[in-house]
């Protein structure tokens, strides 16, 4: 697919709206420029928090109460 834009005084242009929607690229994304040898690159810059991309990827051997209550030395007693 290839669009044309016109860029503003500002340096602005706007994305063509059916690329916007292909990529998924909605008000507030930020996009990354990159010079290559045979023009400009960009793309959607995608940020994954460190915490939430290791999310699911610890095994324990045992549910977390279990493991709470062996460093503990056994079941709560009430």
């Amino acid at each position: 697919m290839t669009s044309t834009a016109t860029i503003s005084e500002k340096g602005q242009v706007t994305i063509p709206k059916e690329l916007r929607e292909d990529f998924g690229i909605r008000k507030g994304d930020r996009l990354e420029f990159s010079a290559e040898r045979d023009g400009i690159k960009i793309r959607k810059h995608v940020t994954v928090d460190a915490l939430e991309a290791l999310r699911g990827s610890i095994k324990l051997p045992a549910s977390v109460d279990e493991l709470i209550d062996e460093m503990r030395g056994g079941p709560a007693k009430l």
